[in-house]
């Protein structure tokens, strides 16, 4: 054991990396969607779900495996979870279609639903003092770092040979992992050995999956009446109600359910998936508000933003990668900013510095966006909006955690985390929404005014939304089309430019949530005393 508290600095650099192997190929991903979808052909819808097939499952295991880790070993759960997301990374990079890359993805979600609480209850139960503020500035510095190194590393990957190579990158990322966290990282678990509250599991993944699959589906089924009926083999939805509402409904039962039956358990001394009893400390209960909130703002405009550059200015997706290393060099400074303030400024006051330089960031990609923007005026906001997302990210962590007790690290560490998807998901499934049904709207309007007969407007609006853009380039290439190419890339850039204030607005209010917050500097208690 001593031998791993003197290693304990080198075995943060591996669970750095274990949380770089999350966020990288989530960030790759989104690059590499347009060459996905001229080479699978699948759907805007599709596109949606082959970033929330993963978030989904992973926001919706995290409280599981958080659970899990604490009773079965923290390292054990990690390492389990990087084995799980390299290989189904394999079965992404061989996918032949849009189905089975979806399916990869809920693979992948499990495996990165293993990692992600995991890494942060053993920087928890690691570091003491100071030294814990340190680490997780590391920690979220890492995962804003990783966010634009992913575009860059994902876009060379697709442009100079493929994008199923971008998947494949985990695979020796995965192999030094393991390596590197056997010899450095000592295993810990929660002295509180309980059974697995298995309803609770189970409620908080209808939850989850209910109200991520509406707001997806939403502007395909209609948001009230149908539009499209849904079928599963012969049977086709019959009424004129839209199964959405009714999704929305069953969200909503099932989080009353899950709130319900974790009392009941709590009162009678059983374990819960959610320590509800934590949420009676303030800084947890408000951090995980804001924490939600704010990431809601953060990932959604990542997945318009690649689309937007690539199939409206043309870029390739090396480019891409490229522009969006802005965010990188943002990111990489507020990690020493981060880390050097630790103990001196009142980690708060750093999470709100840090938001109004990502909702200066934000909305100044908003106002650049345009069918002719070029890439230059792009960059000084695309660099504050990345240090905003150093800054947030690494200090509202340790706000959240601060005052939990060690032996709940990984049941607090999983509740965090899944605030933080939550409110991912809900970002990238709002944004998607907003970006495609803006399109649609702006691109039938602007039709109409050129006297596009109704038949050909409807079909050259499904065209350009249910390709996510790609259909762009083709009516551009056709001399009949070419005018319908320009209103859909003024339509699409209007639909990129509203995502990006929307997701301004979200990271508004998360800034608004870290008023409960409170202004003093969280002091460690007296167990966490420096060593």
């Amino acid at each position: 054991m001593e031998r791993y508290v003197r290693l304990r600095w080198l075995g943060l650099v591996f669970i750095s990396i274990a949380v770089s192997l999350i966020i990288v190929d989530s960030t790759i991903v989104n690059v590499a969607i347009p060459a996905i979808v001229e080479d699978l052909g699948i759907t805007s819808t599709e596109v949606q779900w082959v970033q929330e097939s993963y978030t989904l499952v992973f926001a919706s295991l995290l409280l599981v495996f958080g659970s899990l880790a604490d009773r079965f070993g923290r390292r054990r759960v990690m390492l389990i979870g990087v084995v799980v997301f390299a290989l189904s990374s394999v079965f992404a990079a061989l996918s032949p279609d849009g189905g089975m890359l979806i399916l990869a993805r809920l693979a992948q979600g499990v495996g990165g639903a293993m990692i992600l609480p995991t890494t942060l209850s053993i920087i928890n139960a690691t570091f003491r003092g100071r030294e814990r503020g340190i680490a997780f500035a590391v920690w979220g510095s890492t995962i804003g770092g990783m966010a634009a190194v992913g575009p860059l590393l994902g876009g060379w990957l697709t442009t100079a040979y493929s994008w199923r190579w971008a998947f494949g990158i985990n695979i020796p990322l995965g192999i030094i992992i393991v390596i590197g966290v056997l010899l450095t990282v000592a295993e810990s678990r929660s002295d509180r050995i309980s059974r697995v509250d298995v309803v609770g599991a189970a409620l908080s993944i209808v939850a989850m999956g209910s109200l991520v699959f509406g707001l997806i589906e939403g502007r395909t089924y209609g948001w009230w009446l149908i539009d499209t009926r849904p079928q599963i083999g012969d049977w086709v939805w019959p009424w004129e109600l839209s199964p959405i509402p009714l999704l929305f409904a069953v969200a909503v039962i099932a989080v009353i359910g899950f709130i319900v039956w974790g009392r009941h358990r709590e009162r009678a001394g059983k374990s819960t998936l959610l320590a509800l009893r934590l949420f009676s400390i303030s800084s947890f209960r408000n951090g995980n508000i804001a924490a939600a909130v704010v990431s809601l703002g953060e990932f959604g405009i990542i997945l318009a933003l690649p689309l937007w550059l690539q199939f409206v200015l043309g870029f390739e997706a090396v480019q891409t990668g490229l522009l969006l290393l802005a965010l990188a060099g943002g990111s990489f400074l507020a990690s020493g900013v981060a880390g050097a303030s630790s103990g001196k400024i009142a980690p708060v006051w750093v999470v709100r510095v840090g938001l109004i330089a990502e909702i200066v960031g934000v909305a100044g990609v908003g106002f650049m966006i345009g069918p002719d923007a070029s890439w230059g005026p792009l960059i000084p906001f695309l660099f504050v909006y990345g240090l905003g997302v150093g800054l947030a990210t690494a200090q509202l962590t340790g706000v959240v955690l601060a005052e939990v007790p060690v032996a709940d690290s990984g049941a607090a560490s999983g509740t965090q985390s899944t605030s933080r998807q939550i409110g991912a998901a809900l970002g990238v499934a709002v944004l998607g929404t907003v970006l495609f049904t803006s399109t649609a709207g702006i691109l039938a309007t602007s039709l109409d005014e050129r006297g596009v007969p109704a038949a050909q407007r409807d079909q050259i609006v499904s065209a350009v939304v249910d390709s996510a853009g790609a259909a762009i380039s083709g009516l551009e290439a056709n001399a009949a089309t070419a005018d319908a190419a320009e209103d859909a890339k003024a339509a699409f850039s209007e639909g990129t430019r509203y995502a990006a204030w929307t997701a301004a607005g979200f990271l508004a209010l998360g800034l608004l949530a870290t008023v409960s917050l409170g202004s003093a500097t969280v002091r460690a208690r007296p167990e966490e005393a420096e060593v």
